[in-house]
């Protein structure tokens, strides 16, 4: 079989959700193809985080962009677990990586996600933890006042002494993913691209800390 009709069989990454490979495929559905599974777009070889940030990646990047997404498609295969760590570190990369950019509407959902992701953290140790502590720091110093809004907006909502404990990691990711699709900048495309690039540099570290020769090769 030559290369020409091999890329024949393969699906092309849209928008969306698909019925079958013929009529094109999301970055996760294409996950499920590349792992032998049953054609979905939750497919059990990705943590569902990972696979929610995937998803909107994948239908909130331009048509002209999405094809370069492809080649980050063979590293989320494997890439699943019970750390508990998962949704809250992700929840931290996207939403710091969105408060800056985002519109003002939505930076209020993000510093107070992010607030919220922060107490969590106290409970866990390590390098990851560090850094998603950092990541939260230098987002709320490249957008003031925002910190100061959301701990102002959980004391109002929140009985007095109370501490929450857990977070909408699909919400924050959704809300934090629009954030960037819809900010005014001229690089939405990449700075989405580079998201979930560093969402799955994440997960490797923590499910699977293996050298890149062993993660399954890229696309050809």
């Amino acid at each position: 079989m030559t290369a020409s009709s091999i890329e024949g069989f393969l699906p092309v990454l849209s928008a969306g959700r698909h019925r079958n490979a013929k009529r094109g495929a999301c970055f996760m559905e294409y996950a499920s193809y590349l792992a032998g599974e049953r054609w979905s777009d939750r497919p059990a070889c990705t943590h569902p985080s990972l696979a929610s940030l995937a998803r909107l990646v994948n239908d909130l990047t331009s048509d002209d962009a999405r094809g370069g997404l492809s080649q980050l498609i063979p590293s989320v295969v494997g890439l699943t677990g019970d750390d508990p760590r998962i949704p809250v570190l992700l929840s931290v990369l996207g939403a710091s990586s969105a408060l800056p950019i985002a519109s003002s509407m939505r930076q209020g959902a993000l510093a107070t996600g992010l607030i919220r992701c922060e107490q969590l953290l106290e409970q866990w140790e390590g390098p990851e933890v560090e850094r998603a502590r950092m990541r939260i720091r230098a987002a709320f110093l490249m957008a003031p006042g925002t910190e100061a809004w959301a701990k102002d907006f959980i004391d109002q909502v929140s009985p007095r002494g109370a501490q929450i404990l857990v977070v909408n990691d699909e919400a924050l990711l959704r809300t934090a993913a629009i954030g960037i699709a819809d900010a005014c900048v001229l690089d939405a495309d990449e700075r989405l691209a580079r998201l979930l690039e560093s969402a799955i540099d994440e997960c490797v570290e923590i499910v699977h800390p293996v050298s890149i020769e062993e993660r399954v090769p890229a696309l050809v």
